[in-house]
């Protein structure tokens, strides 16, 4: 494994295992399982960025281990258990490496929908909004503005791209692609966390205003398939998380996710700095602090 410096590990090469990367995630088969390695990765506007934010696969591990807790046996999936004190066999000695960022995971045939729901009115939302009057086919009230709360949460699917951006697409398109009985198990199922997990979160003074799920099939004991969630849950990276007490429509929000980022590079960009393609700008010190220490207080906040 190596690591940009003492306190991040921006890569993995376990011995004897072939490497899968995502953006953030290397996964590993072995065997009956797999194993998801959160390194210090981060990426935007789809470009792995050549900065690592320290402890972040760790801070990712554990709020999604603690969602899979707190969903209990209300959802299934894939998670089997973190790994802490004792490494999966043949790794003994990375141990130290793995520990707190690690987990091990059933396997499933992903379903290739990112499942999106929307509580608030941002990002590809809202630009889809101004555009069309509507979010992936969903037709929205006039007058709203930038991050307003919507109603109530909507679904828009998106396709999963190995590569470069996601595409938003409507239910009908998603449905085509995997059936109409899948993706409207899918849909009620994703409404449901969110709505479940927002309450909790606000709560704690953390607006959800948006996620993604991702689910998986597996054949259960009795032959018929079975939809489990996996990968990662209701982290920073997955959804927008916005302190409550500082929310106001019509604006950007401050953010506990990877925005305060995207927000750096808009700067760039705007500046005709970056123009979006790999290799991605180095963030300055004070950026990744300032970043670890947001992915920080959001874990803090939901876990206490």
């Amino acid at each position: 494994m190596t690591a940009a410096n003492d306190m991040t590990v921006r890569e993995t090469n376990l011995p004897g295992l072939v490497r899968r990367q995502g953006k953030v995630r290397d996964i590993y088969d072995v065997g009956e399982e797999l194993l998801l390695i959160a390194t210090d990765r981060i990426s935007a506007y789809d470009v792995v960025l050549p900065t690592s934010i320290p402890g972040k696969g760790e801070m990712l591990t554990r709020i999604s281990r603690f969602w899979f807790d707190w969903l209990g046996d209300s959802v299934a999936h894939h998670l089997i258990e973190v790994v802490e004190e004792r490494a999966p066999e043949g790794l003994e000695g990375r141990l130290d490496q793995l520990r707190g960022r690690t987990m091990r995971c059933r396997k499933a045939e992903v379903v290739p929908i990112e499942c999106v729901v929307r509580g608030y009115l941002a990002g590809s939302g809202w630009a889809d909004y101004c555009a069309t009057g509507s979010v992936c086919g969903v037709e929205l009230a006039p007058g709203l503005e930038q991050c307003s709360k919507l109603p109530a949460p909507i679904f828009t699917p998106a396709t999963k791209a190995e590569e470069g951006h996601d595409e938003n697409i409507s239910f009908a398109q998603a449905t085509e692609a995997v059936g109409g009985e899948v993706m409207a198990l899918l849909r009620d199922r994703s409404v449901d966390i969110y709505l479940r997990a927002a309450e909790y979160a606000l709560e704690r003074g953390i607006i959800i205003a948006d996620t993604k799920f991702e689910w998986g099939k597996i054949i259960g004991p009795d032959g018929t398939p079975e939809y489990i969630l996996i990968d990662e849950v209701l982290t920073p990276d997955s959804s927008r998380f916005w302190p409550a007490d500082a929310y106001e429509a019509g604006r950007d929000q401050d953010s506990f996710d990877k925005q305060y980022v995207r927000n750096y590079l808009t700067g760039l960009i705007k500046a005709g700095q970056w123009d979006r393609t790999p290799p991605g700008p180095q963030l300055p010190d004070e950026i990744a602090r300032n970043t670890a220490a947001k992915y920080r207080e959001a874990l803090e906040r939901l876990i206490k």
